[in-house]
């Protein structure tokens, strides 16, 4: 197991509550549910921010194409997928 630290943080009563509630029906620690919670959320907004990233360096190194064609790409490939279910 890899080494811990601690890192205190203010929640709301209702959340501490919660929280609770939730450790005592998972058979968990609130530690633990609160450290999973965390790292899945930082592990996700990590996440949006490099796709951000690798957007902008696609705009700034010209690597774009129009709205109006990726608009046409999106409704083709949603009329080939209506056409394919029987349902276009």
């Amino acid at each position: 197991m890899a080494p811990s630290s601690t890192l205190s943080i203010r929640v709301s009563p209702e959340i501490r509550e919660r929280l609770e509630k939730l450790a005592v029906r998972t058979r968990r620690g609130k530690s633990f549910l609160a450290a999973e919670a965390i790292e899945g959320y930082v592990a996700q907004e990590l996440e949006i921010l490099e796709g951000i990233e690798r957007g902008l360096e696609d705009m700034y190194a010209g690597r774009v194409i129009p709205h109006e064609e990726a608009m046409a790409r999106i409704d083709a490939t949603i009329a080939a997928a209506a056409k394919k279910r029987g349902t276009g």
